[in-house]
């Protein structure tokens, strides 16, 4: 049987991962892989977190199975922080735990697809490389479009919505919720509001990757794109992430929320999102849920935690604006959100990067902020000039 199998690339990203702990240079900078990390360059577990985990020690009872949807009250808990209180409500709402984002993109996916076979979903690119196959997977069928001028920094509003202006009614489409990955940048409030209006108007369904909550601009700053979304669509799905705003990464804790037309097709969501999660993990990991549910459920653990993130904003708002300053050929950087821009750098450029100056990132250019500590700012603008990632910039 398995003679016939291919040999498939390994993930560039994994592979960046173990280069970098192989390489034995003091100096050396990891931009690659996204995940938070302070001034000492670690990546703790909050201070919430884990007095929610010390509750858990202390009081937890059972490791009994919980069911397809999870911790539930994880998710009602969860939801206003997500979508505000109005649509939290909603009679036409949705919800399940899910492993991480990803589980839910895929989850989301699968939806849409039992719904309606053949489903088309529209992809602004550059995106998060793993968006394409997890759709795919899913049973979607995927249009790509351009949306960044990586070169201009800029986005390609004007080409967005013409592609989108192409969408039948009915077809999903993509969006980042904030902080865009892997480039940083984000509709502004009266963009979102455009995009509003051609979803309502052509009838299609926005499908909402809000990864990133809270590391941009702040927790009611980063959802208000989405929650301008959804109060104009009939349908929609916002695919959560936990794993970066509560430091749960190897925990897998995400959510899946879907809006319906009325409380009737809402039921139906919800025995169909059990009935395909049942088929592909069958129960949710509880731990980080868990956790989470009891930070959310505490005002002291939640203000702690509120306050731990707007921190770890600050500190990536903190690089960004030092990169800025140091170097205006990077002035962009200032003025996008969240973990990650991506430069216009070659390949040639990035491997000299790595091979000369022990700086990491990922091979499309994209680099991660929230992995570069103020005191190596000087030399990553040093490196970035050397290798030539500055020609024929402005």
């Amino acid at each position: 049987m398995f003679e016939a199998l291919a040999e498939q690339p390994s993930d560039s990203l994994l592979a960046l991962i173990k280069a970098f702990a192989a390489d034995p240079r003091p100096g050396k900078i990891d931009l690659g892989v996204g995940v938070y990390r302070d001034e000492e360059g670690r990546t703790p577990v909050m201070a919430a977190v884990k007095a929610a985990e010390t509750i858990l020690l202390r009081e937890q009872d059972s490791k009994s199975y919980l069911g397809p949807e999870g911790d539930v009250a994880f998710v009602e808990r969860l939801a206003p922080i997500v979508l505000g209180a109005e649509q939290a409500a909603s009679p036409r709402l949705a919800g399940i735990q899910t492993p991480g984002g990803s589980g839910a993109l895929r989850l989301g996916a699968e939806l849409v697809a039992a719904a309606r076979p053949g489903a088309r979903v529209w992809l602004g690119m550059p995106s998060w490389p793993n968006h394409a196959p997890v759709l795919k997977a899913g049973g979607l069928v995927v249009t790509s479009y351009e949306a960044v001028d990586l070169a201009g920094q800029t986005l390609l509003f004007e080409a967005m919505i013409a592609a989108l202006s192409q969408a039948a009614a009915g077809d999903v489409v993509l969006l980042h919720g904030c902080c865009h990955n892997p480039t940083g940048i984000d509709p502004d409030a009266a963009q979102w509001r455009v995009l509003a209006d051609l979803v309502a108007r052509r009838g299609l369904v926005p499908f909402v990757d809000l990864a990133y909550q809270g590391l941009g601009r702040g927790l009611e700053e980063d959802a208000e794109g989405l929650r301008t979304v959804l109060a104009a669509a009939d349908e929609a799905l916002v695919a959560y992430s936990c794993d970066k705003n509560f430091g749960l990464y190897r925990d897998r804790t995400g959510a899946l929320y879907v809006l319906a037309r009325d409380a009737r097709a809402a039921g139906a969501v919800a025995s169909n999102l059990k009935a395909l999660s049942r088929v592909n993990w069958s129960m949710p990991p509880d731990h980080g849920a868990a956790a989470v549910r009891l930070v959310l459920e505490r005002d002291d653990l939640a203000a702690q935690w509120r306050g731990e993130l707007a921190a770890m904003a600050e500190r990536i708002r903190a690089v960004r604006t030092a990169l800025a300053a140091r170097e205006p050929r990077l002035a962009f950087v200032a003025a996008q959100n969240g973990l990650f821009s991506n430069l216009a750098i070659d390949r040639s450029g990035i491997e000299a990067l790595r091979a000369r100056h022990g700086v990491y990132m990922a091979d499309s250019g994209r680099i991660n902020l929230a992995g570069l500590r103020l005191a190596e700012v000087d030399r990553l603008v040093a490196a970035l000039d050397a290798v030539g990632a500055f020609a024929g910039a402005h």
